[in-house]
């Protein structure tokens, strides 16, 4: 009854709830791509990844021509199976975004399937660690927004419980970086975290002077410095400055994540579900995480994440940026600066089909 009898996938563009920017592009649109998967008894799980703004269609494709055909006729229980066979198809197309983004439309599709038909919540069936994840705000760290902004922004999360914010920087002199810090440190006071993010701007050196002139701050990490190949440079860096090093939003394989953990490159994993591969290589990053003792905060996917990070041990904060609200009946529950893990039996996202299709690209 758990034969995979359809598998189908569609492009839906979801525009952005608000602009953001960072130091080296602007957030364009969501590119979503969505599979369904159906099997004989009848159930039905959905999954997704994204783009935001290029490559959708030639993830699309890859599913369609490629990847989907080989679901037809394989139990949907086994999912480490799936997963495995589907990689190895596209190893010629490997590491990389596309085969990574398309390998997790389908991943997790068969994880709310499992889930669905366990009766669980994909919380509890990935591990089941606890309900309630801290929250921090990215949306009011925007680079293109000014000081003010990011102090009202930053003492709105505060007074509302979160963990902490995030503060987009990049700017082209590093006083300018600091001097938006220091603005909102001195608004918040030392309890709040203030997360800063880079996105793969700076060069070595540039990075050491960002990070010695952030410093007197005192930011809970600084994300991405550099570009994600980079791996010397970052464990450079991490030796260097007291300021924690997060990365692993940019990258698509456990392999480079192994490197950075054993190198001591990273403080922080980031591991992005959609951009390593799915649920299953996303709960292996976590796992070698926590066996170097290091936390994992994700990246994006708030409506997935905060189900993989109330699963392990060592998932620590959920990002908060809202994205799929155009196309879901219900939200992500936030209260009292903690999110909610969804408990319904699935991957926890109720999508509005119907919305959905006024969106489809053709």
């Amino acid at each position: 009854m758990s034969i995979i009898t359809t598998a189908t996938a569609l492009l839906a563009d979801i525009a952005v709830e608000t602009d953001r920017t960072d130091a080296v592009q602007a957030f364009v649109k969501q590119e979503t791509i969505l599979v369904q998967i159906t099997t004989a008894d009848g159930l039905q799980g959905t999954g997704y990844a994204y783009t935001i703004g290029t490559g959708g269609t030639s993830v699309l494709s890859l599913l369609q021509e490629h990847l989907l055909p080989l679901l037809v006729g394989e139990d949907a229980r086994n999912v480490e199976a799936l997963w495995q066979r589907l990689f190895a198809t596209t190893r010629a197309t490997t590491t990389g975004a596309i085969t990574s983004l398309a390998l997790a439309a389908v991943d997790t599709a068969v994880w709310d399937l499992r889930c669905k038909r366990a009766g669980e919540p994909l919380w509890r069936l990935a591990g089941g660690h606890r309900r309630e994840v801290p929250v921090y705000d990215t949306e009011g760290g925007w680079l293109h927004l000014g000081t003010d902004d990011l102090v009202k922004s930053a003492l709105a999360a505060q007074q509302a419980g979160w963990a902490g914010v995030k503060i987009k920087v990049g700017k082209p002199h590093v006083f300018e970086d600091a001097e938006r810090l220091r603005a909102v440190r001195e608004a918040v006071g030392p309890s709040l975290h203030i997360m800063t993010d880079a996105n793969q701007s700076q060069t070595i050196s540039s990075a050491l002077q960002l990070a010695a002139a952030l410093e007197p701050y005192d930011p809970y990490w600084l994300e991405e410095p550099m570009p994600a190949d980079d791996l010397s440079g970052h464990a450079r860096l991490a030796r260097s400055t007291r300021i924690p090093v997060a990365v692993g939003e940019s990258m698509y394989s456990i392999m480079q994540f192994r490197n950075y953990l054993e190198a001591g490159a990273a403080s922080i994993v980031q591991v992005d579900a959609a951009r390593i591969g799915g649920i299953t290589p996303w709960l292996k990053v976590a796992h070698m995480a926590e066996s170097h003792n290091v936390m994992v905060c994700p990246h994006f996917l708030m409506e997935l994440h905060v189900s993989l990070v109330a699963a392990v041990p060592n998932g620590k904060f959920v990002e908060y940026i809202p994205q799929l609200r155009a196309v879901t009946r219900s939200e992500m529950t936030v209260r009292d600066g903690v999110a909610l893990a969804p408990d319904e039996p699935g991957i926890g996202i109720d999508w509005d089909m119907d919305a959905i299709d006024n969106r489809r690209v053709s």
